[in-house]
């Protein structure tokens, strides 16, 4: 059974015996056309709730859920009828439940006071909508994204009503009342209707909404036209317009497995046909499009969970956000450049291929809304407002092109939009019971802890715990899920952790701030006179060991300016949101890679451990987050590592790949490490940077004049045995 979820997009397969018959239905003469017009009121409703709106965001919420619940239930079937007469009942059965969930909506609506007056002492009404309602969220999230979801919550609220109490040890819990928990799940707008609710009913739909409306006026085209005009004829120009194409896509649609069946349709042939290996060719397309969820401005929903999580403006998020993902896309084209020159991979000579002036002149329009949609952010409109202001502008926009959008296209994209966003709907209204329950019991900060106890305040070792509990909550969760239960529960040990580099760091250099010394005045009153000046890392851990835990807080916040905390938050969780997207390229369930797998026609899993190779940014990149200040500092600062580290990581990806312009000696390909670490290590020291940026240009021009005698050489074979046939 595969499940290819999309963030943002339908399921590709959501189960393979009832995607047939979900595509009957969405096709049927009658039932058809309800779904259709359904999905346009949807839109509409949303888009009401986000511009004129004065309903309660609880009330929002409610109808988000009502809505896309009536809508999962019609279109994706609760299991598969063999007969006319099952599929009859089986229709007639999630007829049922979409108005069910629809009467659970409107019974918190219309009894909204009676409600808050009765409390947590539940009357039968109360009983019976409160678990209809949890239950119908989790049957939908169990059609949509498998069952290990709603095992999760169920694991989850048993633990707070029942099983908890009997646990031993840090992770004890005395219970709540079923009611309680009831209560906070539903109807007190904490669980499933809750902030994770709000950020999908407001950011989530309205962006995804907004890429609808760029693919229905031929964007999506347009995007893959200029790649190939831009890259594709270079020397393995194929691989880097996957590259480009996925950049641009993912900066609209923010999915990575959607990237991947849209643009791997047309660059997976394109690479083998230009002399790639087939497996490369579909790893690249995976990894490539890994890297949608990483482009802003949508990024998948993650940098707008990410701005409620931190209180940090989504502008600042993405600002922020974009040096790191294009240092992701060039790691990928690295890989592309060594295995072109490795598998000589010729020139693409694409006849068909439009210039790119004729491109840019038939499309240039396209790029309108982008431009409209980042003026209005950084105007002052709420991203919400602006991705409406962007909405309207792509229907303007194609009024300049040949195909402008009538008002059939206008409802097909509404339509597009709404059935888009259903599977990620669903997963955020469901995992905010997740959420509920950690906050309600404190275990985030507990795990926290825990994290950090089992690192001994290692940054390191605690990366690397969280990078593997990411891979295995992958497995079973979508992305964005994996994140938002990560976030919740180890962003504050990294947060905490990295902060302290920075005390320790101002500590070392002797430029600790007064009010902070008056902390150690009370902590460690006899050793005040070693902060006048600069002393070594141990003296400094040792006295930061002084500081009692309850102290350790306000420390930071004397130490460290409001902002920079603010940018360190935003660190902490953008370490854990890089990493929660390796589930797409890591075996043993990557399905971004097994998409692109069934494109190229190659073993699933062998694409896979290609996918992930190609990936190595994702590991990369999250260090430089904690280590260095490509987020955290000013603009010089977060420039001079972003280019810095692109050469460390290509000198890292040549050791990986034992080849740069040619293949290189064991000697040589060890050097690699060592030179990539030197770049990318984030010592601030220009001498030690550019020392190993120096030993790595070098090294690059001696392998380029290898590469071109022995490609001359092998010129000169090849025509030597021509003349002798």
């Amino acid at each position: 059974m595969v499940t290819a979820k999309a963030e943002g997009e339908p399921v590709i397969a959501v189960r393979d015996e009832s995607a047939s018959e979900a595509s009957e239905r969405v096709d049927h003469w009658l039932l058809g056309p309800v779904i259709f017009w359904l999905a346009i009121a949807t839109a509409l409703v949303h888009l009401y709730f986000n511009t004129f709106s004065t309903l309660s965001e609880l009330w929002s919420s409610a109808l988000h859920f009502g809505l896309f619940g009536l809508i999962c239930t019609l279109t994706t079937p609760m299991f598969k009828a063999q007969t006319v007469g099952g599929q009859r009942l089986a229709l007639g059965v999630d007829v049922m439940l979409g108005l069910a969930a629809l009467a659970c909506a409107f019974y918190l609506i219309f009894f909204e006071d009676a409600l808050y007056q009765r409390g947590f002492n539940f009357s039968t009404g109360d009983w019976v909508f409160s678990i209809a309602s949890v239950a119908l969220v989790l049957e939908l999230a169990r059609r949509t994204v498998g069952w290990f979801i709603p095992v999760l919550c169920i694991v989850a609220l048993t633990y707070v009503a029942w099983w908890g109490q009997y646990v031993d040890g840090i992770f004890n819990f005395p219970g709540l009342s079923w009611e309680t928990v009831l209560y906070r799940s539903y109807i007190g707008g904490q669980g499933m209707l809750g902030s994770i609710a709000r950020i999908s009913w407001t950011y989530v739909f309205m962006f995804i909404l907004f890429g609808a409306f760029l693919v229905k006026s031929g964007a999506g085209d347009f995007i893959i036209e200029l790649a190939r005009c831009a890259a594709g004829r270079f020397v393995g120009g194929p691989g880097f317009v996957a590259v480009f194409a996925s950049g641009l896509m993912g900066s609209v649609s923010g999915s990575s497995v959607a990237n991947t069946v849209s643009t791997g349709v047309i660059t997976i042939p394109l690479m083998r046909k230009a002399g790639f290996p087939a497996r490369f060719a579909a790893g690249v397309e995976a990894a490539a499009s890994t890297g949608g969820q990483l482009m802003p401005p949508v990024m998948g929903a993650g940098a707008f969970i990410m701005a409620s999580y931190t209180q940090v403006s989504y502008l600042t998020i993405i600002g922020v956000a974009a040096l790191p993902a294009l240092l992701y896309f060039i790691s990928v084209a690295m890989f592309v450049r060594i295995e072109a020159k490795r598998s000589h991979a010729d020139k693409l000579e694409d006849e068909a291929a439009p210039s790119l002036k004729d491109v840019l002149k038939g499309g240039w329009h396209f790029l309108l809304p982008l431009v409209v949609l980042v003026a209005a952010l950084i105007y002052g409109f709420t991203p919400t407002y602006a991705a409406g202001i962007a909405i309207v502008s792509v229907i303007a926009a194609s009024w300049l092109s040949k195909n402008p959008m009538g008002v059939r296209d206008i409802l097909d994209a509404l339509a597009m939009g709404t059935r888009n966003i259903t599977t990620t709907a669903i997963l955020l209204i469901t995992v905010g019971l997740i959420v509920m329950v950690v906050s309600t019991t404190g275990i985030g900060n507990t795990f926290s802890l825990m994290i950090t106890d089992w690192a001994g305040g290692s940054l390191l070792i605690t990366i690397f715990l969280v990078a593997l509990a990411s891979l295995i909550l992958g497995m079973g969760l979508p992305v964005t899920a994996a994140y938002i239960v990560l976030a919740t529960l180890s962003a504050p040990a990294i947060y905490n952790l990295i902060a302290q580099s920075q005390l320790l760091e101002l500590m070392v250099n002797g430029n600790l701030p007064e009010q902070a010394k008056a902390i150690f005045m009370l902590a460690a009153p006899d050793k005040l006179s070693l902060l006048d000046g600069p002393m070594d890392a141990t003296t400094a851990q040792q006295m930061l060991a002084l500081v009692p835990d309850t102290f350790s807080s306000q420390l930071l916040e004397q130490a460290l300016s409001p902002e920079s905390l603010s940018m360190l938050l935003v660190a902490a969780h953008m370490v854990i949101f890089w990493l929660s997207q390796d589930s797409n390229v890591t075996p043993p369930v990557c399905l971004t890679a097994f998409a692109a797998a069934a494109i190229a026609g190659t073993p699933q899993m062998r694409t896979g451990f290609t996918a992930w190779k190609l990936a190595k940014g994702l590991y990369i990149v999250p260090l430089l987050f904690a280590y260095s200040p490509l987020i955290t500092g000013d603009f010089t600062e977060m420039i001079q590592v972003f280019c810095f580290a692109l050469f460390g990581i290509y000198a890292i990806i040549a050791g990986l790949e034992g080849y740069l312009e040619h293949k290189l000696n064991l000697l040589v390909r060890a050097l690699m490490f060592p030179l990539g670490a030197l770049m990318l290590w984030p010592h601030g020291q220009l001498l030690i940077d550019g020392a190993g940026l120096i030993i790595f240009i070098a090294v690059l021009v001696w392998s380029s004049r290898c590469g071109k005698r022995l490609s001359g050489a092998r010129s000169g074979n090849n025509a030597g045995s021509a003349n002798a046939a």
